[in-house]
């Protein structure tokens, strides 16, 4: 890992040691409903929904047996929400068939279920299971794209493998969060804090925005 990302990593760290997944969850299979449902959301809607959603279903199991207009009602204030509540129902059915209520950890698994790709994967692998994994958000894609992590014109996977070989992997879970903080509170996508921000000098953002 090159002194730039330790440089850039540990700065992150400073601002925000304690970065952590901001979505509310007791176990994997929530973990992994709230991802799915955050998917064109904020963390923040996320939250305001799933305790009584959780409540009423706490596991695979129960919401395997759902009834959707009930599921719809408790995460209608989220975006796309009928789409939600029908994949999270369908997950929740392949979970109970295929693996005995539990959530799988490879990726192949995860992403063979409704509404989980790799972003959603990496993040249940990496929060739920602490296996190193990278999930690139819009904070994560936005702001690799500003440090030169990755180049503007790449797509989000293209982004993700050049964060995994610039990043050491034993960095990659905590360093995930770093990136997302940074982005959400500090370096946002509209008025980031540029006056205050220690990494100008790797900052590419008026060239390209």
């Amino acid at each position: 890992m090159s002194n730039k990302t330790n440089e850039i990593l540990d700065y992150f760290e400073s601002l925000f040691p304690d970065a952590k997944c901001e979505l509310i969850h007791n176990t994997p299979f929530q973990l992994l409903v709230a991802v799915v449902l955050s998917a064109q959301t904020t963390d923040v809607a996320v939250n305001k929904v799933t305790p009584a959603l959780f409540k009423k279903y706490p596991d695979a199991y129960h919401l395997s047996k759902a009834q959707l207009d009930d599921v719809k009602s408790y995460i209608k204030t989220i975006g796309l929400f009928q789409n939600k509540a029908k994949m999270i129902v369908e997950l929740s059915k392949i979970l109970v068939d295929k693996y005995d209520g539990n959530v799988p950890k490879t990726m192949a698994q995860l992403t063979a279920l409704p509404g989980v790709g790799r972003k959603t994967a990496n993040v249940v692998q990496s929060v739920a299971f602490n296996i190193p994994a990278f999930a690139v958000d819009t904070h994560v894609y936005r702001i690799s794209k500003r440090l030169k992590f990755s180049k503007y014109e790449d797509d989000v996977y293209q982004t993700e493998l050049k964060l995994r070989k610039k990043i050491n992997r034993e960095r990659w879970n905590k360093a995930h969060h770093l990136m997302i903080f940074f982005g959400r509170y500090f370096c946002k996508a509209k008025n980031p804090n540029c006056r205050a921000c220690q990494l100008k000098k790797y900052c590419v953002r008026e060239k390209y925005e």
